[in-house]
């Protein structure tokens, strides 16, 4: 399993748009249901989203879906501080959030 954490921060006037943007992922998410994906973004409440994503070997990537080339489209226009990406390791996880 690939971990991948993804973190920027985004313009004031830009942010709800990336938000909405964002959402129409999960929308896909939902809809298409891929099998060994798991996907989460945060907003904190300066601006900055973090993206998190954990991919089975064999799976497909999130770049597959459509409305995630939507959102990656000009999303370093949409930013104050571009997306940094790190490849991570889990350590240990509880739950889901929600």
């Amino acid at each position: 399993m690939k971990w991948t954490v993804v973190r920027y921060r985004a313009k004031i006037e830009e942010a709800d748009h990336n938000q909405r943007l964002s959402e129409a992922v999960f929308g896909e998410l939902q809809e298409r249901k891929p099998a060994g994906l798991s996907y989460m973004v945060l907003r904190l409440a300066d601006g900055t989203f973090v993206h998190i994503a954990s991919v089975a070997d064999g799976a497909g990537p999130l770049s597959g879906l459509e409305t995630f080339r939507a959102f990656r489209n000009g999303v370093e226009d949409r930013c104050t501080e571009a997306p940094q990406v790190a490849e991570a390791t889990l350590v240990g996880s509880y739950g889901s959030g929600r």
